[in-house]
């Protein structure tokens, strides 16, 4: 019986890089993201064609009911859940300067990205508790996507940053509560990935690159992320609970 993984936003992007390295890690999944299924298909069919049993969860990870039916969906298919992996994330809608940032901006972001998955994981974990009460050998953990903005200051959208700053705190406090129970908690923090949400900056991180900005002179890729997850999801750092591993490319290496 293979073992299951929740992906949130896992349809495109850094999520979906992380489910093509799951599937080929041997994983059954469980792929959730906000469009409609038909929206989907083609990259959900290309998961299945690497050997998983794929579902789709469609659902806002920011809405109580959305997270009870994507849980109960995963229940009624597969009867188990191994890795959630919190990779779902907005960035704000438009970037504003802290000084002129509206509550709405704050809001929306987190919403999705530190409560949202924040309260995922608390159903999750008490679902992986009886799992492990039931079977003591029954390997889970949990997994959360931050990013490098978790200490790196941007002040034209500090709504991100706060988000992800939460979201590592969670880690640790999750981490904290479940060591008793032998339930892992992980911090992947990317840097720069190439995706959707860094579309729209493109032309200005390419000149960064060339400057210099990372000791490894290339964007990150959604492969990259999840080459990381894989091996955490796998069950390759049983002991480094609460741990971040950092996927930026040297970007935060201090340098003079």
């Amino acid at each position: 019986m293979k073992n299951v993984a929740l992906i949130t936003g896992g349809s495109r992007g850094i999520g979906y890089g992380i489910a093509e390295h799951l599937a080929d890690a041997g994983f059954d999944l469980a792929i959730n993201g906000v469009r409609p299924e038909a929206a989907v298909h083609e990259a959900l069919e290309a998961l299945r064609r690497r050997g998983s049993d794929v579902i789709y969860c469609p659902g806002d990870i920011a809405s109580t009911q959305d997270r009870a039916n994507m849980v109960q969906r995963i229940v009624a298919h597969f009867g188990r859940l191994n890795v959630l992996v919190n990779n779902a994330g907005v960035a704000p809608k438009e970037r504003r300067d802290i000084l002129e940032a509206t509550e709405e901006s704050f809001q929306y972001v987190l919403s999705t990205n530190l409560q949202g998955a924040y309260f995922l994981t608390q159903t999750t974990a008490n679902w992986m508790i009886k799992q492990k009460t039931e079977q003591p050998d029954f390997w889970c953990c949990i997994i959360n996507v931050s990013s490098v903005s978790a200490t790196v200051a941007s002040v034209n959208r500090g709504e991100y940053c706060v988000a992800k700053a939460g979201l590592s705190m969670a880690t640790q406090l999750f981490a904290a509560r479940l060591g008793e129970f032998d339930i892992p908690v992980y911090e992947v923090r990317p840097g720069v990935i190439k995706s959707d949400m860094t579309a729209g900056v493109t032309a200005k991180y390419d000149k960064l690159i060339e400057e210099g900005l990372f000791v490894q002179k290339r964007w990150g890729q959604p492969n990259d992320v999840g080459l990381a997850v894989a091996s955490l999801a796998r069950g390759n750092f049983p002991y480094s609970t609460g741990q971040v591993i950092m996927v930026d490319g040297g970007m935060t290496i201090p340098r003079l």
